[in-house]
Order: C-alpha cells, then structure tokens, then sequence
C-alpha cells in the first residue's frame, strides 16, 4: 500500500519561515560586520522578531555555524552529484570537474565562505569536510584503477584522503588570503591540484645511451 505523505501544516510552515528568515538575517548581519560582531538582538531585528524567538530555533548563536555546514554539504552534494560519470571522458576529468564544483561553490558566496569558516575556526571545529566528498573521490579513483588510468599499487582510500586534505588545504589558504590574492579563482587551483596529484612531480626516467 503507497504511503501517502501528509501535508505540512500552517503552524510548521510558519516556523519554518521563521527559521528560514532569522538564518538568512544572521548571514547577512554576519557578511557585513563579521561573525564576533554580529549580535543576536541586530539579527532578530532584521529578522522583525523578538530576541527570544532567535533562541527558539538556535539556542547557542554558534548554532547557527551548524546550520550553515549543513547547508553546505547539502549544495556540494548536489553540484558534484550533477556531475555525471557519463559526461567525463576519463576518471582525471571527473575528478578535475569535482573539484571544479567545489571551487564554484565558494567563489560564488565568497563573503559569506570566508566569514563563516572564518567562524568555524575560531569556534573549535574540526577541519573537516563530509566524508561523503571523500567516498565521492574514492569511486572515482577505483574506477580509474579498473580502467588502468590509475595505478592498482596505490589505496584508492588514501588517494580520496588525500584529495579531500588537499582541497581543505586550498580552501582554509584561500580563505586566509586577501580578497586581491583570491586569484585566480579557487575552482582554478583546485583544478590544478588534481593535475599534480595525477600527474606526479617525479621526472621522467631517464633513458640510458647503448
């Protein structure tokens, strides 16, 4: 028998439309005077709320760097799950257009990345990204093993490991920078990550004279 999903009532959606409006107020308090600055009573007043109903939905103000990692994994989920396998010629071009999703993602909010992770850090977070990116990473590299782009002498695990420490890497020194050194941009280095890691930086062998 097909479950039949009820629908969300009036009083949910309010809430609902409630959080949504104290979230997109906090961000944009938190871009224009950074996250040590922005107080919770100059959020609720964008939002038009009371003070109160801020700590209804985010009882701690760090709560709302969750909300915003959350968010986060959400859209890179989505941009690199648009990136069909069909559509790369080979597993170093689906890996290089990964990364080039990623990169999109933060240079697209660059304000708001930087204020945030900015926030994460200061906040004792671990640095760390969704495991699902570097699982992501992971079947890729076996396929490009299966397919003999890859070399089978490696541990696909630890090459995902390490593509996932690289772009973490690249983006906490990108968001370190100034806004003038952010060029190009990170969908750029992170690009050229790929390529070095593929590639390798040992020369080629040489070839002895008969």
């Amino acid at each position: 028998m097909d479950i039949v999903e009820q629908p969300v009532g009036r009083r949910a959606r309010n809430k609902q439309r409630v959080r949504d409006r104290l979230y997109s107020s906090a961000l944009e308090v938190i871009m224009e005077k950074g996250y040590d600055h922005a107080s919770v009573d100059e959020i609720a007043e964008r939002a038009d709320v009371a003070r109160g109903t801020f700590f209804n939905y985010f009882p701690r103000k760090e709560d709302l760097i969750g909300a915003w990692a959350e968010q986060r994994r959400e859209s890179i989920k989505a941009a690199v799950g648009e990136t069909a396998p069909a559509h790369c010629p080979s597993a170093q071009s689906q890996l290089a257009q990964y990364m080039k999703a990623l990169g999109r993602i933060n240079d697209a909010e660059e304000d708001l990345t930087v204020a945030m992770l900015t926030a994460w850090v200061r906040a004792g977070r671990p640095l760390f990204e969704d495991p699902h990116l570097a699982k992501l990473f992971e079947v890729v590299v076996e396929n490009g093993q299966k397919t003999g782009e890859f070399s089978r002498n490696v541990s696909a695990e630890r090459v995902s490991h390490a593509l996932r420490d690289l772009y973490l890497g690249a983006l906490y020194e990108w968001a370190r920078s100034s806004p003038a050194s952010r060029h190009p941009p990170l969908e750029h280095r992170l690009q050229e990550i790929v390529t070095l890691l593929v590639d390798g930086i040992a020369a080629a062998p040489t070839r002895l004279e008969e």
